[in-house]
């Protein structure tokens, strides 16, 4: 799409967004119904798409991507109308006879650009909560995953009217051509890199952001823990998706006295998820490119490598690797992973493992498996991060009753559930006055003292 056509399709979106369809609920339900029926009836293409782009398998497709977003739309259906009504608060006494209350209302146009690494579930979540709210909204798909960016192109296309859900394909050029157009609100889920270059194309327009970005997410391991569920929990998380996953465990503080329990119990994890051969596996994903194939390989060279280690460029495919006698100042410890690599470091006292974390900027997620509450908490108390899941990963992001975001350096704002229809509402504040008498007093000039004029502001 060429620039003129980006400029002319979101002045378009405005003009629909002016004629207030999108602010009738009915409307809103009806589209989000119609998005659920677009979904199922495109199912077997978006499956079709990612196993071209990730060589996802069909569960872990469904579950993580389509199940994802299904779900997201029914919960937006069903709570539609409580998350739309008015919200009564109290009115100071100064405005007797008054009422006070918050409305949320749609921004307007909204701008939501999507990852490569969950493709279809990262641009379509956040489009239901969009919808939810009422906005309009343009969609731009990551050009790393082609196939599931034209078929989320072709789906739109065939469900909805250009001027209210919009898709715009293309690479950087296009993307920078977006963020320059004056929309209402900004949803961008990626790296922190580029998250910086989307807030500064932001801030020239004073356009808010929501910025889902990612990090190095540290996995606390205790002593005290079920060692079975503790290995497979982790296994599960680092190598879902090929470890291509924002919060999946990024690295390992291990308990020194179990660090060779731990590894050889996630090894028989590894086997009984993958078989002996992960390359053989149906259900093992590959990296999205080359590029982030080499990258990942160069990370190799660093360490003992404990178990895995294979790599096969043409098909790129890199083995689940569990790698030890790493410091903390090893290049694979200085930027996100997100590849199926992990690192495994010893501590011996819980203060030295919190330490090392604060150390890094704050991550998206952290996990701690230990059946010691009192650690836990220490954990929860001591550190600073978007999520928590305590003897689980990524089990809290997968809930729609609580909000997913970062912090700091792995983001701010976030959705999921009633926080996707929060984040793209503005929560309009309206105090209505009555004309039955008209306080006098706060009007010049002013006759009465200041002593009880201050008084008198403590009633507001």
């Amino acid at each position: 799409m060429q620039n003129e056509e980006i400029v002319k399709l979101v002045e378009n979106h405005k003009k629909f967004y002016t004629t207030g369809k999108t602010k009738n609920l009915s409307f809103r339900i009806e589209q989000l119904k119609k998005l659920k029926s677009a979904i199922e009836k495109y199912e077997d293409a978006i499956l079709d798409a990612l196993e071209k782009d990730l060589s996802k398998p069909a569960h872990e497709s469904y579950a993580s991507e389509i199940g994802f977003v299904l779900n997201e739309i029914d919960y937006m259906i069903k709570k539609i109308h409580s998350f739309s009504k008015p919200k009564r608060v109290k009115t100071p006494i100064l405005y007797w006879g008054g009422s006070s209350y918050i409305i949320p209302e749609p921004y307007g146009v909204a701008l939501i650009i999507g990852p490569w690494n969950y493709p279809f579930q990262l641009l379509m979540s956040p489009l239901a909560g969009a919808m939810a709210a009422g906005n309009c909204s343009v969609l731009k798909p990551s050009e790393l995953a082609p196939h599931v960016s034209s078929v989320i192109k072709t789906l739109v296309c065939d469900t909805f009217e250009t001027q209210y859900i919009s898709v715009v394909e293309g690479s950087v050029e296009a993307s920078t051509t977006l963020l320059q157009q004056k929309v209402d609100y900004i949803f961008f889920t990626g790296g922190t890199r580029v998250g910086k270059v989307v807030m500064e194309a932001a801030a020239k327009n004073l356009i808010p952001v929501t910025l889902e970005l990612g990090g190095k997410s540290p996995c606390i391991v205790d002593k005290d823990i079920h060692l079975n569920y503790t290995a497979r929990r982790i296994a599960w998380g680092k190598f879902l998706n090929a470890g291509q996953t924002c919060v999946a465990p990024d690295y390992l503080l291990v308990h020194k006295d179990i660090a060779e329990k731990l590894c050889l119990e996630i090894v028989k994890s590894i086997e009984e998820f993958y078989g002996k051969d992960p390359l053989e596996s149906k259900h093992y994903v590959r990296i999205i490119n080359e590029k982030h194939f080499d990258r990942l390989v160069r990370l190799l060279d660093e360490g003992k490598i404990f178990y895995g280690g294979q790599s096969k460029r043409e098909e790129r495919y890199i083995s689940p690797t569990i790698i030890r006698d790493l410091s903390f100042d090893s290049l694979i410890m200085q930027d996100e992973i997100f590849g199926p690599l992990l690192p495994v470091i010893e501590y011996q006292t819980l203060d030295e493992a919190i330490e090392m974390i604060n150390r890094k900027p704050k991550p998206l997620a952290l996990y701690i498996f230990s059946k010691n509450k009192k650690i836990q908490d220490k954990v929860l108390e001591e550190t600073s991060s978007g999520g928590v899941s305590v003897n689980d990963t990524i089990s809290h992001i997968t809930t729609k009753f609580l909000p997913f975001g970062g912090v700091g350096e792995s983001g701010m704002g976030n959705y999921h559930g009633r926080a996707s229809f929060d984040t793209f509402s503005h929560k309009k504040s309206v105090l209505k006055n009555t004309f039955l008498f008209d306080a006098k007093l706060k009007y010049p000039p002013y006759t009465i003292s200041l002593k009880w004029f201050k008084k008198l502001l403590k009633l507001v």
